[in-house]
Protein backbone atom coordinates (compact mmCIF):
# COMPACT_ATOMS: atom_id res chain seq x y z
CA UNK A 1 0.00 0.00 0.00
CA UNK A 2 1.10 3.54 -1.29
CA UNK A 3 1.59 5.82 2.19
CA UNK A 4 1.38 8.95 0.13
CA UNK A 5 -1.72 8.72 -2.32
CA UNK A 6 -2.76 11.26 -4.98
CA UNK A 7 -6.79 12.28 -5.92
CA UNK A 8 -8.53 14.38 -7.37
CA UNK A 9 -12.09 15.84 -6.50
CA UNK A 10 -13.81 17.98 -9.08
CA UNK A 11 -11.21 18.54 -11.58
CA UNK A 12 -9.17 16.15 -13.90
CA UNK A 13 -5.94 16.15 -12.99
CA UNK A 14 -3.09 13.87 -13.54
CA UNK A 15 0.22 14.24 -11.30
CA UNK A 16 3.33 13.08 -13.42
CA UNK A 17 6.08 11.36 -12.05
CA UNK A 18 3.99 10.05 -9.08
CA UNK A 19 7.04 7.22 -7.77
CA UNK A 20 9.57 10.38 -8.21
CA UNK A 21 7.51 12.32 -5.90
CA UNK A 22 6.69 9.76 -3.49
CA UNK A 23 10.39 9.36 -3.23
CA UNK A 24 11.10 12.98 -2.61
CA UNK A 25 8.51 13.74 -0.13
CA UNK A 26 9.51 10.57 1.88
CA UNK A 27 12.94 11.56 2.01
CA UNK A 28 11.79 15.02 3.10
CA UNK A 29 10.59 13.62 5.74
CA UNK A 30 13.19 11.12 6.65
CA UNK A 31 15.60 13.92 6.73
CA UNK A 32 13.18 15.82 9.76
CA UNK A 33 13.75 12.51 11.89
CA UNK A 34 9.99 11.49 11.02
CA UNK A 35 8.21 9.12 9.25
CA UNK A 36 5.07 8.92 6.98
CA UNK A 37 1.93 6.83 8.18
CA UNK A 38 -0.27 8.13 5.41
CA UNK A 39 -0.94 11.30 3.09
CA UNK A 40 -3.38 12.33 0.89
CA UNK A 41 -2.90 14.74 -1.62
CA UNK A 42 -6.55 15.93 -3.00
CA UNK A 43 -6.04 18.15 -6.02
CA UNK A 44 -9.01 20.12 -6.95
CA UNK A 45 -10.70 23.29 -8.13
CA UNK A 46 -10.79 27.48 -6.62
CA UNK A 47 -14.50 26.69 -5.43
CA UNK A 48 -13.87 23.50 -4.11
CA UNK A 49 -11.09 24.81 -1.94
CA UNK A 50 -12.56 28.01 -1.20
CA UNK A 51 -15.99 25.91 -0.20
CA UNK A 52 -13.39 23.19 2.33
CA UNK A 53 -12.00 27.00 3.41
CA UNK A 54 -15.63 27.86 4.85
CA UNK A 55 -16.62 24.64 6.14
CA UNK A 56 -13.82 23.74 8.16
CA UNK A 57 -11.83 26.78 8.69
CA UNK A 58 -14.55 29.74 8.81
CA UNK A 59 -12.46 31.59 6.09
CA UNK A 60 -13.89 33.14 3.44
CA UNK A 61 -10.97 33.39 0.88
CA UNK A 62 -9.33 31.24 -1.83
CA UNK A 63 -5.78 30.04 -0.53
CA UNK A 64 -3.96 27.20 -3.03
CA UNK A 65 -3.28 24.94 0.17
CA UNK A 66 -5.20 23.44 3.28
CA UNK A 67 -3.56 21.25 5.38
CA UNK A 68 -5.52 18.80 7.55
CA UNK A 69 -2.89 17.45 10.53
CA UNK A 70 -4.39 13.84 11.67
CA UNK A 71 -1.26 12.83 13.30
CA UNK A 72 -1.18 11.28 16.75
CA UNK A 73 2.15 11.00 17.25
CA UNK A 74 4.71 14.14 16.78
CA UNK A 75 7.75 11.47 14.42
CA UNK A 76 5.05 9.77 12.46
CA UNK A 77 3.00 11.89 10.37
CA UNK A 78 -0.13 11.48 8.72
CA UNK A 79 -2.72 14.01 6.71
CA UNK A 80 -5.05 15.47 4.11
CA UNK A 81 -3.74 18.10 1.64
CA UNK A 82 -5.88 20.42 -0.45
CA UNK A 83 -4.24 21.57 -3.18
CA UNK A 84 -6.12 24.30 -6.05
CA UNK A 85 -4.97 23.50 -9.19
CA UNK A 86 -6.27 27.25 -10.31
CA UNK A 87 -4.35 29.11 -7.91
CA UNK A 88 -0.85 26.85 -8.42
CA UNK A 89 -1.26 27.92 -12.00
CA UNK A 90 -2.34 31.60 -11.12
CA UNK A 91 0.62 31.68 -8.63
CA UNK A 92 3.03 30.10 -10.87
CA UNK A 93 2.31 32.77 -13.74
CA UNK A 94 2.52 35.48 -10.64
CA UNK A 95 5.93 34.57 -9.52
CA UNK A 96 7.43 33.63 -12.80
CA UNK A 97 8.05 29.79 -11.80
CA UNK A 98 6.49 27.22 -14.00
CA UNK A 99 4.13 25.15 -12.85
CA UNK A 100 5.98 21.94 -11.69
CA UNK A 101 7.90 24.04 -9.74
CA UNK A 102 5.45 26.52 -8.30
CA UNK A 103 3.01 22.55 -7.57
CA UNK A 104 5.96 21.01 -5.94
CA UNK A 105 6.85 24.05 -3.33
CA UNK A 106 2.65 24.16 -2.56
CA UNK A 107 3.34 20.26 -1.83
CA UNK A 108 6.31 20.06 0.31
CA UNK A 109 4.75 23.25 1.75
CA UNK A 110 1.84 20.75 3.38
CA UNK A 111 4.59 18.05 4.04
CA UNK A 112 6.45 20.56 6.12
CA UNK A 113 2.87 22.04 8.05
CA UNK A 114 2.83 18.28 9.35
CA UNK A 115 6.07 18.34 10.40
CA UNK A 116 5.52 21.33 12.15
CA UNK A 117 6.70 24.40 10.32
CA UNK A 118 4.17 27.20 10.62
CA UNK A 119 4.12 30.16 8.55
CA UNK A 120 1.49 32.93 9.96
CA UNK A 121 4.12 34.86 11.92
CA UNK A 122 7.34 36.45 9.65
CA UNK A 123 10.04 34.79 11.44
CA UNK A 124 8.34 31.42 10.59
CA UNK A 125 7.13 32.11 6.97
CA UNK A 126 11.14 32.81 6.33
CA UNK A 127 11.87 29.17 8.14
CA UNK A 128 9.19 27.74 6.25
CA UNK A 129 10.52 29.32 2.93
CA UNK A 130 13.83 28.18 3.45
CA UNK A 131 12.71 24.25 4.07
CA UNK A 132 10.74 24.95 0.94
CA UNK A 133 13.97 25.69 -1.02
CA UNK A 134 16.18 23.12 0.36
CA UNK A 135 13.50 20.70 -0.25
CA UNK A 136 13.31 21.63 -3.60
CA UNK A 137 17.02 21.93 -4.31
CA UNK A 138 17.08 17.88 -3.49
CA UNK A 139 14.39 17.07 -5.99
CA UNK A 140 16.06 19.04 -8.41
CA UNK A 141 19.52 16.99 -7.40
Amino acid sequence: MQKIKFFSEDIPFILKNKNNIRTWLNNVVNSHGAKIKEINYIFCSDEYLKQVNIEYLDHHYYTDIITFDNSEEPTIIEGDIFISIDRVKENSSEFSKNFEEELHRVMVHGVLHLLGFMDKKDEDNIKMREQEDISLKVLKA
